[in-house]
């Protein structure tokens, strides 16, 4: 009897643990602007403005996606277009809160960036391992074509 009862009191305590044990340190949900290096295909430096877009030094137009609010925090897309073509993708908002995060999106993030100047829409897989950011990205790339008025 004895044996049986300090199984189940172990047995309680180590779940008791396991469902406490936090997974993020992310409480606040939202990535910051100024910590995050943007990863970019834009070398022509183009500027940089609300949605409705304005010209770059390459003749393209850059026009800026919604941010969109993630569980691991905010994401932004701004594309150039040039000629009816995305020419560059830059990713300026991204989390970036702790080392997890920024070992997933330094893999996720340059995959996205070429699979979307490869697909030139948002009609892109998302990355294993990385949908969270994958899902922001979609969204805000969505809202920076419908501003370019691309599909």
């Amino acid at each position: 009897m004895r044996r049986i009862t300090l199984w189940m009191l172990s047995t309680v305590a180590v779940l008791v643990l396991l469902f406490s044990y936090r997974t993020s340190t992310n409480s606040s949900g939202a990535a910051t602007t100024a910590a995050v290096s943007p990863v970019s295909d834009d070398t022509s430096g183009s500027s940089t403005t609300g949605s409705s877009g304005s010209s770059g030094s390459s003749g393209g137009k850059t026009y800026t996606g919604s941010t969109a609010s993630t569980r691991w925090g905010d994401v932004q897309v701004q594309i150039t277009v040039a000629d009816g073509k995305i020419t560059a993708v830059t990713v300026p908002v991204y989390p970036t809160e702790n080392g997890r995060d920024q070992e997933i999106n330094a893999y996720a993030i340059p995959r996205l960036v070429q699979e979307t100047l490869a697909a030139q829409s948002a009609k892109i897989d998302t990355v294993s391992g990385a949908t969270v950011t994958s899902d922001g990205y979609l969204q805000s790339l969505q809202s920076a074509l419908d501003a370019a008025h691309l599909s």
